[in-house]
């Protein structure tokens, strides 16, 4: 067992792009007159569309507000809302360190892959200007159990054809860290505000990110 493969979320790990979900899961819900703010954004990271706009009407107590056709139709537009802001994306906008850290992995023969539940992955990617970092992007069209099930990391793992447990996951969301680990992946949490399972290595931000800082820390799980 060695080393083999790094597995990244995309929102809040390789760009900051959480911050226009929450642009426009705002602007959605002060059309819809529900109250949203920071606080409840961060129990969205990692969560599918419909899961994320089924929390924010579960917390104004109108989850039966709408049938599942209208609820539909509104997630999609606040993602219209979220595609706009996506165009607004350059290279700068690539997080501290995961430029490096991508140039590294690929020197030292890893593999990559992006473990989002985000149908806009590709897009943002190119965006930022790192799709050819990138050897896979699970397709979240077809991932069937959100995080913190680990279906979207396990696919990772068979997409790029490794032993999950030759992977290290990088997240930084709670939800994130359990799919990591139910994958049996060394997980890396990246200003995650804890409430379960704790990540094996734990960083505040993506700046104190390295290659050599991975492999010195890394140990499989089995």
């Amino acid at each position: 067992m060695a080393l083999k493969a790094l597995v990244f979320d995309l929102d809040g790990v390789i760009t900051d792009s959480a911050e226009l979900h929450y642009q426009a899961w705002k602007r959605l819900s002060e059309e819809l007159g529900l109250y949203f703010d920071r606080e409840q954004n961060e129990a969205l990271k990692g969560v599918s569309r419909i899961g994320s706009f089924e929390i924010i009407l579960r917390n104004n107590n109108k989850l039966d507000a709408y049938t599942e056709e209208e609820k539909e139709t509104l997630a999609n537009r606040k993602n219209e809302y979220y595609k706009e802001l996506v165009e607004t994306l350059t290279e700068k906008d690539i997080l501290p360190g995961i430029q490096q850290l991508l140039i590294d992995a690929r020197a030292m023969g890893l593999k990559t892959a992006i473990a989002s539940v985000s149908r806009n992955a590709p897009r943002v990617l190119e965006k930022i200007g790192l799709s050819d970092y990138f050897d896979t992007i699970a397709d979240a069209a077809k991932v069937k159990r959100s995080k913190p099930d680990p279906e979207i990391f396990l696919t990772c793992a068979e997409q790029l054809g490794v032993d999950p447990v030759d992977c290290i996951g990088l997240e930084d969301s709670q939800a994130g860290i359990e799919a990591i680990l139910s994958a049996g992946m060394y997980a890396v949490g990246i200003n995650v505000t804890i409430t379960g399972s704790s990540p094996d290595l734990i960083l505040s931000s993506t700046s104190e990110l390295s290659l050599e800082l991975l492999v010195r820390n890394y140990l499989p799980k089995k």
